[in-house]
C-alpha cells in the first residue's frame, strides 16, 4: 500500500508519546506474570541449550516496580551468557514504551500505513496503522534504546506492534554483547494496548562464530489493583 504522508497528523509521535504515557500510567497499576524461554539452536535447528524463568510482576501505587521469581531459573545454555544488559532489555526495551519523557531522545519518522491483524478478531478486519519508523538520537554510557518500528492504531494512537532491536550492540576487544531482532505485540487490556508476546528468532555473528537464538516473552494474568488495594506475592501471604 503506497504510503500517504497528508493522512498522518503533522504532530504523530507526540500524539504517540501521549497515547503511550496514558497506557504506562495504566498498565502501573497491573500485576502480571511475566515468563520467559530462551534457546540456544543447532545448525539443524534443534535445540542445544535452553533458559527458562516465570517472574510475578507487580508496581506500587507510587509506580515502583517489583518482582520476584515463581520457582527458580531453568539454565541449560551451552554458549549464549546472559548479560545484566539483557535482563535490561526483558524489563524495558522488548515490552518498548515511547513516553513523553522519553520523546526527545528519539527521531520518529512517518513511514506510511499498514493494517495489523486485530488479536480480539482473528480473521476479521485489520486494524488500520501508521507506521513510524525510530531511532535513537544519542545513546549514552550504559543507556539501552529501542532502534525499530512501532505501528500505531490511527483512530486513537495506540502502539499496537513493534518490531527492532536492543541497541547499543556491545562489542570491544574483551567483550562481545549482541542483542537479537524482536517482535512485540500487543492486546487490548480495558481500553489500552499492553504487551502481550515477544518473539524473536534471529542469528547473533559472534567472533567466535554465529549463534542461533529463539526467544519467547509472554505478559499474562492482567489484574489491575487500585491505590488502596495492598498486592503481595504468595510467599508473603504464606509468611504471615
Amino acid at each position: 500500500m503506497p504510503a500517504r504522508a497528508a493522512d498522518a497528523p503533522s504532530n504523530l509521535a507526540r500524539l504517540v508519546a501521549h497515547r503511550e504515557s496514558e497506557t504506562a500510567k495504566e498498565r502501573s497499576q497491573y500485576a502480571y506474570t511475566q515468563t520467559m524461554r530462551l534457546q540456544e539452536l543447532d545448525s539443524r535447528g534443534a535445540e542445544s541449550g535452553e533458559y527458562r524463568e516465570t517472574r510475578e510482576v507487580i508496581f506500587s501505587p507510587s509506580g515502583a516496580r517489583t518482582e520476584r521469581f515463581d520457582g527458580e531459573p531453568v539454565s541449560r545454555l551451552k554458549n549464549l551468557i546472559l548479560t545484566p544488559e539483557d535482563f535490561a532489555d526483558l524489563r524495558d526495551i522488548q515490552p518498548f514504551v515511547l513516553t513523553e519523557d522519553q520523546l526527545w531522545n528519539y527521531d520518529a519518522d512517518y513511514k506510511g500505513e499498514e493494517p495489523v491483524d486485530d488479536p480480539n478478531h482473528p480473521g476479521g478486519a485489520a486494524i488500520d496503522c501508521f507506521v513510524l519508523r525510530i531511532r535513537p538520537k544519542h545513546i549514552l554510557s550504559g543507556q539501552r534504546l529501542f532502534d525499530g518500528m512501532l505501528w500505531v492504531r490511527e483512530d486513537d494512537y495506540s502502539v499496537v506492534r513493534s518490531e527492532g532491536q536492543a541497541v547499543p550492540q556491545i562489542i570491544t576487544t574483551k567483550q562481545e554483547n549482541l542483542f537479537p531482532h524482536f517482535t512485540t505485540l500487543r492486546r487490548p487490556v480495558n481500553g489500552f494496548w499492553f504487551p502481550a508476546v515477544t518473539l524473536a528468532d534471529d542469528t547473533l555473528y559472534f567472533r567466535a562464530g554465529p549463534l542461533r537464538e529463539k526467544l519467547v516473552i509472554r505478559y499474562n494474568d492482567y489484574k489491575k489493583f487500585g491505590s488502596q488495594t495492598t498486592v503481595r506475592f504468595e510467599s508473603e501471604k504464606e509468611e504471615k
